[in-house]
């Protein structure tokens, strides 16, 4: 079981895909511009900050996991 949750998350890791986070009007704006090292920059920032909100669910859901996993083993005994 241990083993293919490793290989899933292994997996999605490798193969994850560049994402483009702008909303239009950011878009709109940053397109006008020539280089396009704001639009680079700006976009890093948003894949940044989205970041976070998925490592708080996930520590909660290990949170949960583990503590249910402590009551089952507490239950067996």
């Amino acid at each position: 079981m241990k083993f293919k949750l490793l290989f899933v998350l292994l997996i999605l890791l490798i193969v994850a895909l560049p994402a483009e986070a702008q909303c239009a009007m950011c878009r709109a704006v940053l397109e006008s511009e020539e280089g396009g090292q704001a639009a680079k920059g700006i976009n890093n920032g948003i894949v940044y900050l989205m970041i976070f909100p998925y490592l708080l669910i996930g520590g909660i859901g290990y949170a949960i996991y583990r503590s249910r996993k402590k009551a089952r083993e507490e239950k067996k005994l």
